[in-house]
């Protein structure tokens, strides 16, 4: 059974830094692409980066240059380094890996 797990999320400054993980259990991380996704408020789910291999990553534009995607093939675990947060980055951060979601994180970017 695939399950993915989140975590990393919380209360942040304008300006300040996140590190989001998403741990992949019952597969193997490397077989699949595997993306974060947020949804805000009042807004639909948007796409935000996504990551096949350490050389193709791929960002939305307003995260581009703030956000960094890694990955680590012996943990499973793919992360979302989150620097000069804004509030309007402000959203449930979810992972996706095949068909599968993980259960959200919330990241709240408020001074």
């Amino acid at each position: 059974q695939v399950q993915l797990v989140e975590s990393g999320g919380g209360l942040v400054q304008p300006g300040g830094s996140l590190t989001l993980s998403c741990a992949v259990f019952g597969g193997t991380l490397d077989t699949y692409a595997i993306g974060w996704f947020r949804r805000a408020p009042g807004k639909e789910r948007e796409k935000v980066s996504c990551t096949i291999s350490d050389d193709e990553t791929w960002y939305t534009d307003s995260v581009k240059g703030r956000f960094t995607i890694s990955r680590d093939s012996m943990k499973n675990t793919v992360y979302l380094q989150m620097n000069s947060l804004k509030p309007e980055d402000t959203a449930v951060y979810y992972c996706r890996w095949s068909e599968y979601w993980g259960q959200g994180t919330q990241v709240t970017v408020s001074s």
